[in-house]
């Protein structure tokens, strides 16, 4: 038994836009490093109180996320999710009234 003969198919060049395959490569674009930061906070003694850092805090350019776990009258724990900078979070808290520690 004979093998048949071979047809030779030319080769696609892989600059040319063609399947996923022959395509090129895009580039790739990262995000920026998204970091959980902790703070203390003083003062808040209260439901309200949470919601003014949180929100303070939210409305800062670069804050993902803010949320504080209660501590009436000690130290609660503020966790900020995002690329903002300590120093401007801890304007904001200081601008909605109360004191900020950094851990």
């Amino acid at each position: 038994m004979q093998t048949p003969p071979r047809t030779e198919l030319p080769l696609t060049s892989a600059s040319s836009s063609g399947c996923a395959c022959c395509s090129t490569s895009q580039t790739l674009t990262v995000p920026s490093p998204v970091a959980d930061v902790e703070y203390g906070v003083e003062g808040l003694t209260c439901g309200g109180c949470v919601t003014k850092v949180e929100r303070a805090v939210a409305n800062v350019d670069g804050v993902d996320s803010a949320t504080i776990e209660l501590i009436p009258g000690g130290v609660s724990r503020l966790l900020v999710t995002g690329t903002a900078g300590s120093d401007i979070i801890a304007a904001a808290v200081t601008a909605a009234g109360y004191g900020i520690i950094n851990r």
